[in-house]
């Protein structure tokens, strides 16, 4: 997790997730923040998608230019969770 995003998963800079097999980033992502409703809606908008200002990687690749939510994860997988930079 970014540090501005830290805070609301009580300082954690990484939230494990054990998956049995291939799984959905949406549903990672449901797991992941479980615990942490707020963090959950700062990361995805009302619609389950990823909201516009956040980045998510999974393996390096992404997932919004991939297939968003539905981007597959394997248990291996590495998430990353970044904000988007904007600005002059």
């Amino acid at each position: 997790l970014p540090g501005l995003l830290r805070d609301l998963a009580d300082g954690a800079a990484e939230l494990p997730v054990e998956l049995g097999g291939e799984t959905a980033l949406g549903d990672v992502l449901d797991l992941a923040f479980g615990p942490w409703p707020i963090l959950a809606s700062r990361v995805r908008d009302e619609r389950g998608q990823i909201r516009r200002h956040v980045n998510v990687f999974v393996d390096g690749e992404d997932a919004k230019r991939a297939d968003g939510v539905q981007t597959t994860v394997t248990p291996s997988s590495t998430v990353h969770v970044i904000n988007a930079v904007s600005g002059g």
